[in-house]
């Protein structure tokens, strides 16, 4: 639906008592007491529930959850489960067993040689949980051409030596390519974020071709939220819902860039007057990046993505520079055990600062970098409000974070995360989530069931 519209008897921060909120041309155009109904108006009853500015998530892949969907997902499976999933797989419709959510620790060390036990006959690829890394059977192989000496040695240049052994890492771009795949609709994607009152996402994607895939689906209208684009080549757009943001670098744990490289990428962003927005997983990876912004030079807007590990001296350092952090409050509840088996004793007092970043002095948003994150916002609020993880243990509870300053990172903008929140207030734009209950109440107790509407730019995209 789409139009002029007047939500009646709704509760606006900063407005005492209900008020009522007209929409006109995706703008707030009027907010106050007892607005009287125009003829052609949508009215939609507030019933005394929170009227917001859409809900941001500053750290996603969208491609990647659309894949998804056509996907065997094996995460919290055991090792027997994961072989009798890719003997039986059904191939999707490039002909691939597709297998995401593989964890080395739950699964055990997974290579072509052990695929091949499993499934010769069909092509296999099978994606670790972080997303850095695939794994490729000899079918899967022969399939992207190593069915030859030759074949083998120009896989070897475009993926690395690993190719020998059937592993792939990050070389997302590459493999699309060499598979011909088809890009997957990103329609049940807007959906399913319009659903959880979703409407601004920055994809995090760093290669150029999903981030395409991306803005074509904008443009097609598949996809209704606002996207900032974070993969190098993007350019900017004349789309109304698209811009480009700061540059994703990685910082791969399994293997550190050459400090000067890591250097002459960030001084490449900062040229064209992007900031970077740096994945950093390990302490050492932080330093590393620190180091290298001091010599490269900061630039408004520079930030860390994940920061999983950091103590309060290397917070006062972000904070020093005036880097933003972008954290993920639900890979504690997802994946908090296997965090703390896997990290050094003396790291985990240290694991996915949240609250000792913002006593530092870090400007901190919360994001979901679904799908290796749960997507809805309102899982995040409760992960960083109880720091819980399924076995129950609270990790870090000086770590844990009010859910309405959490939520205040949620309605920051995508170009200044853990930014000032935006405002429901004539003149800004009609993005805008209606909850079913007061704000008070809905933080108490956060759900997605809470979410009655969302708009983008005036439109009803949910509800």
């Amino acid at each position: 639906m789409s139009g002029d519209a007047l939500l009646r008897d709704v509760s606006v921060r900063g407005w005492p008592g209900l008020v009522d909120c007209r929409v006109r041309g995706g703008v707030v155009v009027e907010v106050g007491p007892r607005l009287r109904a125009g003829g052609e108006e949508l009215v939609v009853r507030g019933e005394g529930g929170a009227l917001l500015p859409g809900l941001a998530d500053h750290h996603l892949h969208l491609a990647a959850m659309a894949a998804l969907e056509s996907s065997v997902d094996v995460s919290g499976v055991a090792r027997e489960g994961l072989s009798r999933l890719i003997a039986r797989a059904v191939p999707g419709e490039d002909g691939w067993v597709r297998v995401v959510g593989y964890d080395e620790v739950a699964h055990g060390e997974l290579d072509r040689d052990a695929l091949d036990v499993w499934n010769p006959v069909l092509p296999v690829r099978v994606q670790h949980r972080s997303g850095a890394l695939w794994v490729v059977n000899s079918t899967g192989l022969r399939r992207l051409g190593g069915d030859t000496p030759d074949g083998m040695a120009r896989l070897r240049v475009a993926t690395g030596d690993d190719i020998g052994r059937g592993l792939v890492w990050r070389a997302d771009a590459w493999l699309r390519e060499a598979l011909g795949a088809r890009p997957p609709s990103l329609r049940a994607v807007g959906a399913r974020l319009a659903r959880l009152g979703v409407t601004h996402v920055a994809d995090a994607t760093p290669d150029a071709g999903a981030g395409e895939v991306v803005a074509e689906a904008v443009r097609r209208g598949e996809l209704p939220q606002h996207v900032l684009l974070m993969a190098a080549e993007s350019t900017a757009s004349d789309h109304p819902r698209l811009s480009v943001g700061p540059v994703k670098l990685v910082v791969a744990d399994h293997e550190l860039p050459e400090f000067g490289a890591l250097v002459l990428r960030i001084r490449r962003a900062h040229a064209v007057g992007r900031p970077v927005a740096v994945h950093c997983v390990t302490r050492v990876a932080l330093a590393l990046t620190l180091a290298a912004l001091d010599e490269a030079g900061g630039m408004r807007g520079d930030r860390v993505e994940h920061c999983a590990v950091a103590d309060a001296a290397l917070a006062g350092e972000l904070a020093a520079r005036g880097i933003t952090v972008v954290t993920q409050p639900t890979l504690v509840a997802r994946r908090g055990d296997d965090y703390w088996a896997r990290v050094a004793p003396e790291d985990r007092g240290d694991l996915w600062p949240y609250a000792g970043l913002l006593r530092a002095g870090v400007r901190v948003a919360a994001s979901s970098d679904a799908p290796y994150g749960d997507p809805d916002p309102w899982a995040g609020l409760r992960a960083a409000v109880e720091r819980r993880t399924i076995s129950g243990r609270v990790l870090g509870p000086d770590e844990r974070v009010a859910a309405a300053t959490v939520l205040d990172g949620l309605l920051s903008a995508l170009h200044d995360p853990g930014g000032p929140p935006r405002q429901v207030a004539p003149g800004l734009p009609a993005d805008l989530v209606l909850l079913d209950r007061p704000l008070g109440e809905a933080l108490r107790a956060p759900d997605a069931g809470q979410v009655r509407a969302t708009l983008i730019a005036g439109r009803v995209v949910h509800g």
